[in-house]
């Protein structure tokens, strides 16, 4: 399996931002699930589509390492790849970079496949098409 990799841009608005004037900690969060969501829609799956066949994808855990401060209405790119066919887990890493390439941020989330009782599942043969 090769990289399946997506950019999802954005600008932090003013609730993004914190009173020292640099975006939040936790929005960082909200950025990664933007971009994991248009990342699925834009592979021919969008989330709504996906638990609609009867699966879920909890995030179950979650990681994120601040290396420099992003701030205000600042062109923001938040690169989400996935490196690995997953099977019941798949790890999606994210890096944040501004417009000149400054790396921010990097991180990853974790998710597991359920079905909808909440029982753990190999990963859906429709999603695993996908890659």
């Amino acid at each position: 399996m090769q990289n399946i990799t997506y950019t999802y841009q954005t600008r932090p608005r003013y609730k993004d931002i914190d009173a020292m004037g640099i975006v939040y900690y936790s929005r960082y969060y909200e950025f990664f699930e933007a971009a994991r969501t248009d990342m699925l829609r834009d592979m021919g799956l969008p989330y709504s589509e996906f638990e609609a066949t009867g699966f879920l994808m909890p995030v179950i855990e979650s990681h994120c390492k601040y290396l420099q401060s992003a701030h205000f209405d600042e062109l923001l790119k938040i690169e989400c790849t996935i490196k690995d066919l997953p099977r019941i887990k798949m790890t999606i890493h994210y890096r944040v970079v501004n417009e000149d390439e400054d790396m921010l941020a990097q991180g990853y989330t974790k998710h597991a496949f359920l079905d909808k009782n909440g029982n753990i599942r190999r990963v859906p043969k429709h999603f695993l098409e996908l890659f």
